[in-house]
């Protein structure tokens, strides 16, 4: 994926993006010591980690946008939309999971909570394995049939 928002030569929205990533899976560990008998402290602490995440991906989200407008017409100039889909599809299930920490008074996880955050942080994996091209089909840049040089055409 080639970006247009860059620093020194660096791509700005990949560094973006794994902060709020970090973060979350910073949160689960918590969350999952908290499930096994840790001190109420922890889960609150992991409560306000999510709260720093969905902050830093509503500011990687803007970044991603900008960085889409400003990208020619040319598909390999455009973001991965199914990436950018499974971005955001993460940070709405832990919006959602910070909705329902928030009705505890402590901000403590309960265990399907802690189940349902496990299941986030794999699809970012699986989201930033995406983003990467690992996966998904490389472009040859030229249609089929047409030949890639000059040569053979007359």
């Amino acid at each position: 994926m080639d970006s247009r928002l860059n620093v020194r030569g660096n791509a700005v929205q990949p560094l973006l993006l794994m902060f709020p990533f970090g973060l979350l899976a910073v949160a689960v560990i918590l969350d999952v010591f908290g499930a096994l008998g840790a001190p109420r402290l922890i889960g609150m602490l992991a409560y306000c980690t999510i709260v720093a995440a969905l902050l830093g991906g509503a500011v990687t989200t803007g970044v991603v946008c900008i960085d889409a407008a400003a990208a020619r017409h040319r598909e390999a100039d455009r973001p991965a939309p199914l990436g950018f889909l499974l971005d955001f599809a993460v940070l709405v299930v832990f919006a959602v999971i910070l909705l329902l920490r928030m009705r505890t008074p402590d901000r403590t996880a309960q265990i399907g909570v802690v189940v349902i955050e496990l299941v986030g942080v794999s699809v970012a994996g699986v989201a930033a394995w995406w983003s990467t091209g690992s996966i998904r089909p490389r472009s040859q840049g030229s249609r089929p049939g047409r030949p890639r040089s000059g040569k053979g055409m007359s």
